[in-house]
């Protein structure tokens, strides 16, 4: 196969076709099933940068990841004890997010968010939950929340 590239209209509507197929058959449901879109992207290019276990390291490895890629134009958070708040900017997906919006389904996924959780569960053992996107000014408002780490029967 050759390295052909497709156009990022293209991508963004073919997502948004599937991500609206899975809401129109499992309604606030395909939210608890979306959170692994992005676990190869995770493994081949995330992991393999991460290596404090300090949560603002861990973000600040994501936002730099996510940026350098060109997935996002900027990332931003904020800790608030157990909630995690995180502003993408200039997101290659925005657009599939503003299509569901216009459709009055409030955006229920966000690969950027999945990173982040997948880097924080798998390098602290912490089970983290995308509890909200909000999407305003162009960019999505994310909030996170952090549940204590997993029990251990040592």
């Amino acid at each position: 196969m050759d390295n052909k590239t497709i156009s990022l209209d293209y991508a963004n509507s073919l997502i948004y076709e599937l991500e609206k197929a899975f809401w129109d058959e499992r309604g606030r449901g395909a939210r608890f099933r979306m959170t692994t879109v992005g676990r190869t992207y995770f493994a081949e290019n995330c992991r393999p940068l991460l290596k404090s276990k300090e949560i603002e390291d861990i973000l600040r490895t994501i936002a730099d990841l996510l940026q350098r890629d060109g997935i996002a134009a900027e990332v931003t958070y904020l800790r608030e004890d157990r909630l995690l708040r995180v502003k993408v900017s200039g997101c290659l997906h925005h657009a599939v997010e503003g299509q569901m919006v216009a459709h009055g389904i409030e955006p229920f996924t966000c690969v950027p968010a999945n990173l982040i959780v997948l880097a924080i569960e798998e390098t602290l053992d912490r089970p983290v939950e995308l509890a909200e996107v909000k999407i305003e000014d162009g960019a999505c408002n994310l909030m996170l929340v952090l549940f204590d780490r997993r029990p251990t029967l040592d």
